[in-house]
């Protein structure tokens, strides 16, 4: 198995910038397709962004595309999210997932096998 610990969330204002941070241990870091996915009070966990095995697919939602940048470095077994121009409607705790079968990204939660504990991105306007 891999573990996930999530690192980087914080409060900010709108406008502002946040990198989410994801370290992996367990495994192999460069075995594990990773994602991000956010979930809102009382809504339902989403996508965020993907990324392959070795870094070269990546995947980005609409809602956050052109301000969210998914990048990894395997030789520190670290997955990063770079959130720049943040929005209230960014408001969520944000997840770090791992799978070790996936092929190129993955957009559904059921896809990935292992998550992280959350960290709470806060936007104000």
């Amino acid at each position: 198995q891999v573990q996930l610990v999530e690192s980087g969330g914080g409060l900010v204002q709108a406008g502002g910038s946040l990198r989410l941070s994801c370290a992996a241990s367990g495994r192999t870091f460069s075995s594990y397709a990773m994602g991000w996915f956010r979930q809102a009070p009382g809504k339902e966990r989403e996508f965020v962004a993907g990324i392959s095995r070795s870094g070269g697919g990546t995947y980005v939602a609409d809602s956050v595309k052109g301000r969210f940048t998914i990048s990894r470095d395997n030789a520190k077994n670290t997955m990063y999210l770079q959130m720049n121009s943040l929005k209230p409607e960014d408001t969520a705790v944000y997840y770090c997932a791992a799978d070790p079968y996936l092929r190129g990204v993955a957009t559904r939660r059921e896809s990935y096998d292992y998550w992280g504990q959350g960290t709470q991105v806060t936007v104000s306007s």
